[in-house]
């Protein structure tokens, strides 16, 4: 066996002990969890928050704007600003998926960012909402003794922090770091998109036009448009009918809401809109909906307030 795939081995089965029950593994690190699925899951609608997704076995294929995003062992996904997409899961009992999902820290991210440009210039790629890449030796050797440290809750808690930070800056200096430090510097017009979509989630189930996301932007409605859908492929209304959907099945999932309560949370003014909506958009009906996602994935509620509305 080569260094590689020794490597790749000792990554599976330290995930597979830690990542013990299916569904959502929450560590002692706030922004750290772990994913396991013994089966494969269909395509199905998925928000992701601003993260890295590393995948230790398995597959996932995204399909985003036209394009298929491969993510698996030998890949990195990175993700600068949420965007809806569709997602499959290719797994199995004996060999389920098992991934490491990183919730940006910005502050941390920002810090990398000024050094990396002070360094080596500011980055000249153009920015990206969602960069899937190889993933060189480094950040996998990075990624291992993250999982090594977390076989303790002692050295988690120590060096776990400084483990992360190490594998943002992998990220960022590797073949997408470029393209990402571009997203995170919040330039231009990408940056002025990402503000309005940061609002859009601060203000889930308040009432919202694109007036006034396009005038707090500094553009005109139809340039507000234009930019938006080249961030996030979908227009500014459907982003936020698909931001408002997953929150709700959040809500009921987490929280317990009824589909009533959970509608009018996010902002639906009729119960049975919302209804059809929501069976229109994930193939289901809300109470179908639910039932399947807790008889299948454990989803603990991670501690603190969310930034983001997410849902994988």
């Amino acid at each position: 066996m080569t260094g590689k795939a020794t490597r790749q081995a000792r990554m599976v089965r330290l995930m597979t002990a830690l990542a013990a029950v299916e569904g959502y593994t929450l560590t002692a690190l706030p922004d750290v969890r772990l994913l396991r699925s013994d089966r494969p899951l269909p395509v199905t609608p998925v928000l992701y928050e601003p993260g890295i997704v590393i995948v230790c076995q398995g597959r996932k294929r995204g399909f985003w704007a036209g394009q298929t995003i491969l993510y698996d062992a030998q890949h990195v996904l990175a993700v600068s600003v949420p965007v809806p997409f569709t997602m499959e899961t290719e797994a199995s009992a004996s060999a389920p998926l098992l991934a490491l999902y990183l919730t940006l820290d910005f502050q941390v991210l920002a810090d990398l960012v000024v050094q990396l440009d002070e360094l080596v210039g500011p980055a000249q790629a153009r920015p990206a909402s969602m960069a899937s890449t190889p993933m060189d030796d480094r950040v996998a050797e990075s990624v291992l003794r993250l999982l090594e440290a977390m076989r303790s809750p002692v050295e988690l808690r120590v060096l776990g922090p400084a483990l992360v930070r190490e594998i943002y800056f992998r990220v960022l200096g590797g073949e997408q770091g470029a393209t990402m430090r571009a997203a995170l510097g919040l330039r231009g017009q990408f940056g002025r998109i990402a503000r309005a979509i940061r609002r859009l989630h601060a203000t889930c189930g308040e009432r919202i036009t694109v007036d006034a996301l396009a005038r707090d932007a500094g553009m005109s409605v139809p340039t507000f448009h234009t930019h938006f859908r080249s961030v996030t492929g979908s227009s500014p209304m459907q982003y936020l009918k698909a931001m408002r959907l997953h929150q709700a099945r959040l809500l009921m999932l987490r929280n317990g809401r009824t589909a009533a309560a959970a509608s009018a949370d996010v902002g639906y003014a009729s119960a049975s809109q919302f209804s059809r909506e929501f069976k229109r958009f994930f193939g289901r009906s809300p109470g179908d909906e639910v039932a399947r996602l807790r008889a299948g994935l454990a989803m603990p509620q991670a501690p603190g307030e969310a930034t983001w509305v997410a849902s994988h």
